[in-house]
């Protein structure tokens, strides 16, 4: 059984849609195609593992069309050219870019902690501490205000 918090939003299908988003991503990524096929390719598995699907081709569908801002948003929180990062961490990054400069209504904190959590189950040994150090210096700038509220809760 799924867990809901009371604003309605389920965390857990929530992930299952970052890690659905992030295998489309992938697959984009490394073989192109539009965004109907992409979606289309993945949204029926969305469907069987009762994941939020809304949230999946959000994710989805903004990443696809925001690509090349994303990319540059983040160039200056990465340490090479983001055509030259891992193609997962890519993905994992231009998601959880996408949440932070697009999904205001996620906290900063679940996007990092999310991506941490998908590179650790598909990226490379240590890519979950890359997009960790990634993330929280874009999540200081693109959200300096929560960032900075969250640091000074007790």
């Amino acid at each position: 059984m799924s867990r809901h918090r009371g604003d309605g939003i389920d965390p857990v299908a929530r992930s299952r849609a970052r890690r659905r988003a992030l295998q489309a991503v992938y697959a984009w990524q490394v073989s192109g195609g539009n965004e109907r096929d992409v979606i289309a390719q993945f949204a029926h598995e969305q469907a069987r593992e009762i994941a939020d699907l809304a949230y999946f081709e959000d994710l989805v569908r903004g990443v696809l069309a925001r690509s090349p801002e994303l990319d540059a948003a983040l160039a200056s929180h990465v340490d090479r050219e983001v055509s030259q990062v891992d193609q997962i961490e890519r993905a994992v990054l231009r998601i959880a870019a996408y949440e932070l400069l697009h999904r205001p209504d996620v906290p900063y904190r679940v996007v990092i902690n999310e991506a941490i959590d998908t590179a650790k189950r598909f990226g490379s040994e240590h890519g979950h501490a890359y997009v960790n150090g990634v993330l929280d210096k874009a999540a200081a700038e693109w959200r300096a205000p929560e960032v900075a509220a969250a640091r000074r809760a007790p």
